[in-house]
């Protein structure tokens, strides 16, 4: 049995504007995309019974979670018609305000690259195998649930 070859999604801490940025300005030469749909998580500082998420520190089953993220991609260009699609998600510390998930599918027509986006981001949340603790500014924590 061959092992399928993955993409790396993860990256160290909060994923940089300046990278968004660079991500979005590499598909301007690519003449056959019409629409770009993009999903930004990111990490806010909810109060919890009167304390404030400073933080999430992300975990994840990587190799599990690899898998997953490329069986996901995969569903994605089999279901819809994509031109091209990147997944990033953090792992390591990420505070309030940063952003945690980039999610950037692009189509020849918007309501394709919109769906897909739509789908991949539930998809993602309900079965990749990453966890996050919230940090409170009290420096006490507890572990998220997915909603």
């Amino acid at each position: 049995m061959t092992k399928v070859k993955t993409k790396n999604v993860f990256v160290d801490g909060a994923v940089s504007p300046v990278f968004i940025g660079e991500s979005i300005g590499k598909h301007t030469t690519k003449r056959n995309i019409g629409a770009h749909s993009i999903f930004l998580g990111q990490v806010r500082n909810d109060d919890i019974k009167g304390r404030e998420v400073a933080a999430i520190e992300y975990t994840a089953y990587r190799e599990m979670a690899e898998e997953k993220f490329h069986e996901i991609r995969e569903d994605a260009f089999a279901g819809f018609p994509l031109i091209c699609m990147h997944i990033y998600h953090s792992l390591g510390k990420v505070a309030s305000g940063e952003i945690s998930l980039f999610v950037f599918v692009s189509a020849t027509h918007r309501k394709d690259a919109i769906h897909a986006c739509e789908e991949i981001v539930e998809r993602i949340k309900k079965e990749v195998p990453v966890w996050g603790k919230e940090i409170f500014a009290d420096e006490g924590y507890q572990w998220k649930t997915n909603s």
